[in-house]
């Protein structure tokens, strides 16, 4: 007999968490192209700095807003980690190898945790972007001759 797992009826599957993820990422990343196609050092139009704004708010909103929202929406009810249910601690069943520990850690601080590393990359994302933005066009200077020992050739003039 072969089983058939519908993935859109899976407790670990959230469309709306998935979705708001992946436009969320993709809205980020689309600033590369848009930064390769723009000349470096050319003003900006008090339109273009609106629109700019408004872009980078919206991908705010989305990556600090909606996206840990939708988890911890998912987490709570379809997943169902609440915080009466022991993932780790002495109050977990008796067998469990970490039942030694003096704290317990529910399922909803796991819950909160994970939303904490949403924060985290979607953190660390804007800001290698930002540092992105800021180095792009940058050439890189000419290495210098070394010697034999490794130290750079200056010629002093």
């Amino acid at each position: 007999m072969v089983y058939g797992i519908d993935i859109l009826k899976w407790p670990g599957f959230n469309q709306a968490f998935i979705t708001s993820l992946v436009i969320t990422i993709g809205l980020t990343l689309l600033v590369i192209p848009i930064g390769k196609r723009r000349p470096v050092g050319k003003p900006l139009s008090w339109g273009e700095a609106v629109a700019g704004a408004t872009y980078a708010f919206a991908v705010m909103f989305l990556a600090y807003g909606v996206v840990p929202h939708q988890w911890l929406t998912h987490a709570q009810n379809e997943l169902l980690w609440r915080a009466d249910h022991i993932f780790i601690g002495h109050n977990a069943a008796a067998d469990h190898q970490y039942a030694w520990l003096p704290i317990d850690v529910t399922l909803a601080a796991l819950g909160d945790i994970v939303a904490v590393v949403i924060y985290a990359f979607f953190l660390g994302l804007q800001i290698f972007m930002f540092s992105w933005w800021q180095k792009r066009g940058r050439v890189k200077p000419a290495e210098l001759p070394t010697s034999t020992f490794g130290r750079p050739l200056v010629r002093r003039g």
